[in-house]
């Protein structure tokens, strides 16, 4: 059997065949995406664009990092270079969570408008370029407008994920959640874990060519995930077409529920790394700082792999979120109660059970949505979760200030287990019955 070479084109570029019958033109308006036009393909993909999909989503979640974490290893060379006072680096470190919050919303925009491969595409190039420009100009006000823009850029791609997960893997929406996750938390370690003893050395010590450096990955993800992104569900009835709506419907309980239980997971993850390590100064162990915020970070990692087989059986399992939130509470008390190594082996625990209770919550809107309204239920429990980390953190130092008693400052942590056992119920008797997760 012959076939032509638009035939193998299609092949490589991963569309399927064209009918015999049908003309260049007629394949080419059959398959082109309309602006706001979501793809949900019912049958799964094969197992090499499978892998192609998740090697993308797995680069998207690393991508959502790599900048973010390039910043706090070279907070000193900024000291000395910019100047910045410590006030300066809290809000450079807070532009980008305040971002994620503001910005989520027009991300969902984006996606209604142009659709979900489009939105991610200028999601990464808008991190990838914001990114590298903090480095451009070496003064403290063009690092911020900067570090904006890359925000922003991030803010986009989150809610892309979701839905993009749910159109390339409805049947696997958990799996392929934690390939991203994992993806995600890796980006996050790579960056912190190699800028100071490979990357600077490498770079002779630039904080500017730092930035650059850790951009280059988010806009090689952009250029492959422009280039191979798989094009599911050309058949018929494979495509939705979303009705544009893109503001969450902030009536919904369930968006609410959504984004404390997201807000709490990050929340504890902030307020922890935000304050554990005055906290064990001031319990007279100063020596198990680096320990410590390497233990919850580091064991984020092997939570994201051994999630990889069973997110999709946990997600809708109220008794999973249940025990991560009573782990979380049980991880609080031990910090606080048991001294000397005890409090890295608890942060190694809190680290652990935020991992896993992450990876479950970033599926949630994939299950508990309608299709065409996963994208804004994502923006809108972005919105509130962030906004929730921020003020939970802003209220930790609070109570330190106000009591004096450093154990304050990590409140909200056992708050935050408690209101995810409290929510745990919202996975199953909430949202509309969406796929196999």
């Amino acid at each position: 059997m012959r076939v032509t070479k638009m035939e193998c084109a299609l092949a490589i570029s991963g569309f399927p065949p064209a009918p015999k019958t049908a003309t260049v033109e007629g394949y080419r308006s059959a398959s082109r995406f309309s602006p706001g036009t979501l793809v949900d393909n019912q049958t799964a993909p094969s197992a090499g664009r499978g892998l192609l999909a998740l090697s993308l989503l797995w680069l998207s979640g690393a991508s959502l990092r790599f900048t973010v974490l390039a910043v706090p290893p070279v907070v000193p060379l900024l000291h000395a270079d910019l100047h910045l006072s410590e006030t300066g680096i809290g809000w450079l470190s807070s532009l980008p969570p305040m971002l994620f919050a503001i910005a989520a919303v027009p991300g969902a925009m984006l996606i209604a408008r142009f659709g979900i491969v489009p939105a991610l595409i200028m999601g990464l190039l808008l991190n990838a370029l914001g990114g590298a420009a903090r480095g451009a100009v070496p003064t403290a006000p063009f690092l911020y407008a900067s570090t904006v823009a890359m925000g922003a850029g991030v803010a986009i791609m989150q809610p892309a994920l979701p839905p993009l997960v749910r159109s390339w893997f409805p049947a696997r929406i958990g799996f392929a959640t934690a390939v991203y996750t994992n993806g995600l938390l890796v980006g996050e370690t790579l960056a912190v874990a190699l800028t100071i003893p490979v990357v600077l050395p490498l770079l002779g010590g630039s904080w500017r060519l730092n930035f650059v450096f850790w951009s280059i990955p988010v806009l090689l993800t952009a250029l492959l995930v422009a280039l191979c992104a798989p094009r599911f569900g050309a058949g018929k009835g494979a495509t939705i077409t979303a009705n544009r709506r893109w503001w969450p419907d902030w009536r919904r309980g369930v968006i609410w529920r959504l984004g404390l239980i997201l807000g709490s997971v990050n929340a504890m993850y902030f307020v922890t790394n935000a304050f554990l390590p005055d906290y064990v100064t001031a319990a007279g162990r100063s020596d198990l700082i680096s320990s410590a915020l390497t233990a919850l970070n580091l064991s984020q990692i092997p939570a994201s792999f051994l999630m990889l087989p069973v997110a999709g059986r946990l997600v809708k399992s109220p008794w999973a979120y249940r025990a991560t939130g009573g782990l979380a509470l049980i991880s609080f008390i031990g910090m606080i109660t048991m001294p000397g190594a005890w409090i890295v082996f608890w942060a190694g625990t809190l680290g652990f059970v935020t991992a896993v209770t992450l990876i479950l919550a970033l599926a949630l809107p994939s299950v508990l949505s309608a299709p065409d309204d996963v994208h804004r239920t994502s923006a809108g429990m972005f919105t509130i979760s962030y906004s929730v980390a921020m003020v939970l953190s802003v209220v930790g130092g609070w109570l330190w200030d106000l009591t004096q008693v450093p154990i304050a400052g990590l409140l909200p942590v056992a708050l935050c287990g408690i209101l995810i056992v409290a929510l745990s119920s919202t996975v199953s008797s909430a949202g509309h019955p969406a796929v196999a997760p």
